[in-house]
């Protein structure tokens, strides 16, 4: 097998003085230009790993066309300033559009859509392409705010992925995250609007059953985007959905379960978890959920039953994201979204309290309640797969391999 491959997306956005624009996509925590982020510690943190035979790479991503270029430049140099005993391959918005001349040359440009910088799920799917590219067998998902404390963790990473348990093809395993308090619960939100928009305690339920107890490896219903090992089996065939604002990980499980392949949860899998805090707005957040569970539950709602897929059901999923791909979801939406909206007038926080209602009118008419994901889906996987056959071509492999830069 050719050494697997470790990729870290890292987000990065203009200075922190000149804010965030209306335009700029939305990521979790993009870090500033001016401030040095978590980059660096997570690539040093590799140095604690016992199996350094694998190859870090390193995906530069900038939340504005503008940043681009400086995007590149400092994550460079940070590369470059770090210290680290394996090799390590970086790859930006430059190296993409060289990608796709090259691709579209090759192949012609049908599918170069597939291709993205832009976007959670295009970022992942970058991941997987890559390490197709670079013709490895497993894809290790890690981001930047997270380090590595197990020596061991590339062993754990590598001992079930493309094996079989009990007849059944471990297509993925997911590890779990330790939080900054040294545990793996998520800390409980207080206020009145979480007692309806309920995701950490039905997350925590969903740890509990699946990190705190045996045994050591559970198909689960949940992953964590940044802890997770894929096999070619999968990511060769299975892409994540574009259409997916954020939660992009347990939407590819969902996925993965539907075309029959099971993701397993290690539960001796860790990684610490450091995030800084997130720039936007609870009701900016919520609205992000909003969007991918009305997508997801309606991706569910509209499967059929062909012959060699699974069909998948909300209960499947319990108890998370389960809960929130019901009949009810509209109900939680409304009862959440006038609770926060309350939170954010008792604070003076008019703006705040009407984009937080605004929710309701989002979600009472999502665009996506019009289409239908389930056969988006499937025509995603089949350009997919088409695309990931012909880069297997040597002559188009080898065309397209000296495009990622290897930097150290």
């Amino acid at each position: 097998m050719k050494k697997p491959v470790m990729v870290i997306p890292t987000y990065w956005r203009r200075e922190e003085a000149l804010g965030i624009k209306e335009t700029d996509l939305i990521y979790d925590h993009p870090t500033p230009l001016d401030q040095e982020g978590t980059l660096k510690r997570a690539i040093e943190s590799t140095n604690i790993l016992k199996n350094k035979d694998f190859l870090l790479v390193i995906i530069g991503v900038a939340n504005a066309e503008d940043v681009e270029q400086r995007v590149e430049e400092k994550v460079i140099d940070i590369i470059t300033s770090s210290d680290v005993e394996v090799p390590v391959f970086f790859f930006s918005h430059s190296h993409l559009k060289k990608l796709l001349f090259a691709l579209k040359e090759t192949i012609g440009d049908t599918l170069l859509y597939l291709l993205s910088l832009r976007g959670y799920s295009n970022i992942r799917n970058m991941c997987l392409f890559l390490t197709h590219m670079l013709a490895s067998e497993v894809a290790i998902l890690i981001d930047d705010d997270e380090v590595f404390e197990d020596p061991d963790f590339m062993k754990k990473a590598l001992e079930f992925v493309g094996d079989r348990i009990n007849s059944d093809f471990v297509g993925a395993v997911a590890g779990y995250y330790i939080q900054p308090d040294g545990g793996w619960k998520l800390k409980p939100k207080q206020e009145e609007w979480a007692r309806y928009w309920n995701t950490t305690e039905k997350m925590n339920a969903a740890f509990e059953l699946f990190i705190g107890r045996g045994p050591r490896l559970k198909v689960t219903p949940f992953a964590f985007g940044g802890n997770m090992v894929i096999h070619k089996e999968v990511f060769s065939r299975i892409p994540f959905d574009p259409n997916i604002t954020r939660g992009e990980d347990i939407d590819f499980l969902i996925n993965m379960r539907m075309f029959n392949y099971k993701c397993y949860l290690d539960n001796t899998l860790s990684i610490r978890h450091l995030p800084p805090s997130k720039p936007h707005p609870i009701w900016k957040q919520i609205r992000q959920d909003i969007y991918r569970f009305l997508y997801e539950r309606e991706k569910l709602r509209k499967q059929k039953r062909i012959e060699g897929m699974c069909y998948v059901k909300a209960e499947d999923l319990d108890p998370y994201p389960g809960e929130f791909l019901k009949d009810n979801l509209e109900e939680k939406i409304y009862k959440a979204s006038h609770a926060l909206a309350q939170h954010y007038k008792q604070r003076d926080m008019t703006q705040d309290a009407q984009e937080a209602l605004k929710n309701i009118e989002i979600a009472n008419k999502f665009e996506w309640l019009k289409k239908d994901p389930f056969l988006q889906l499937l025509n995603l996987k089949n350009d997919w797969e088409t695309l990931m056959r012909r880069i297997e071509d040597s002559d188009v492999r080898s065309k397209i391999r000296g495009i990622i830069t290897k930097v150290k």
